[in-house]
């Protein structure tokens, strides 16, 4: 708008100047013997940069435009590490499953590491997850009742028996937690025309603000020893994970840093820990959003499966996160969130 504003008063000075013709080109004036040169006005039209859908980072080259979402099912046990290519993921969800303990899901747009895992079974959950954004669903198997419930969802599924080379054992781990995939292959088996997934949150433009309370660290109050917490780092501008008491590293040493975390407060439905439960996606309940040091109390709401999840802080506005890889802890509505705040 200020490059169109310029050019059109440089339009209107120039024919307010010379009221002896109605072009805008080379006019001469006989009385004075002078030759006044006007040169023709242009506006420059700057092409917008297209944005990741699930970083709300700049991708010039437009790649996330010409593919789909990637989803991978990944261990979240002592035994399952160090897992392979988390860092790369765009989107997390931790998810509650039987006995209380944690699995992922992953979601790959923006890079499509060729070793991610390790994959493990579907839940219920995960149909609640995948369902906005729909692409391809990578799992290992599950119980028939969860396989009923992902069916339902607009994605199309790859597990061990139809993946092919996609999904492999790796030798020198034991099973059930040495199967992986490889995220490019599964990518070209997507079948289909690819169809870009619609944004799952709101991002900041330009320089991030500090709308929130300053943190220092939080811990995630999963029960069964998992609890995860997160501290903050002021050099990378992200928050860094542990679990078990250790740092949360990947197999190349990579450790597990988001730009954003969101815990969400939702109701389990079948009971907590309970096998066959499901986290509940839909209506309203309370989150806390950690993001650029600080935190927000919010309230999030989903009107349908199709809509992706709106975080509102008290004030009624929706919160805007940082660029980059966000992780969406779906904590018990009777477990909680310890926060320490920074100075």
């Amino acid at each position: 708008m200020v490059a169109a504003f310029a050019a059109s008063s440089l339009v209107a000075t120039s024919a307010f100047a010379d009221t002896t013709t109605s072009t805008s080109t080379t006019t001469t004036t006989v009385e004075s013997s002078t030759t006044t040169t006007t040169s023709p006005s242009t506006t420059t039209t700057v092409k917008p940069v297209y944005v990741d859908p699930l970083t709300g980072k700049a991708d010039p080259s437009r790649l996330t435009k010409r593919r789909s979402a990637l989803t991978v099912k990944i261990d979240n046990t002592p035994q399952a590490r160090p897992q392979y290519g988390i860092d790369k993921a765009d989107v997390v969800y931790e998810e509650i499953v039987e006995g209380g303990i944690t699995r992922l899901a992953a979601i790959f747009n923006s890079q499509l590491p060729t070793k991610v895992g390790p994959v493990r079974s579907v839940r219920r959950t995960d149909r609640e997850i995948v369902y906005p954004i729909g692409g391809i669903f990578a799992f290992s198997g599950g119980a028939q009742y969860a396989i009923q419930s992902i069916v339902t969802a607009p994605v199309k599924l790859y597990d061990q028996s139809s993946a092919g080379s996609a999904m492999f054992r790796d030798p020198n781990r034991y099973a059930p937690h040495n199967l992986y995939a490889n995220a490019q292959a599964l990518m070209a088996m997507g079948g289909g025309k690819p169809k870009p997934p619609q944004a799952l949150f709101t991002y900041q433009s330009g320089h991030p603000q500090a709308l929130g309370s300053k943190v220092k660290s939080f811990v995630v109050g999963f029960a069964s020893g998992y609890a995860t917490s997160y501290s903050w780092d002021a050099k990378t501008t992200s928050w860094d994970r542990s679990i078990f008491g250790y740092p949360d590293v990947t197999a190349d040493g990579v450790h597990l840093s988001p730009k954003n975390v969101i815990v969400m407060s939702v109701h389990y439905k079948g009971g907590v820990g309970v096998e066959g439960s499901q986290a509940v996606l839909t209506g309203s309940g309370l989150a806390e959003v950690f993001t650029d040091g600080t935190v927000q109390r919010a309230k999030w709401s989903r009107t349908s499966l199709t809509k992706p999840i709106v975080y509102k802080n008290l004030y009624g506005q929706v919160i805007a996160l940082t660029p980059g890889q966000t992780w969406v802890d779906l904590l018990d509505v009777s477990e909680h969130t310890t926060v320490t705040t920074a100075k």
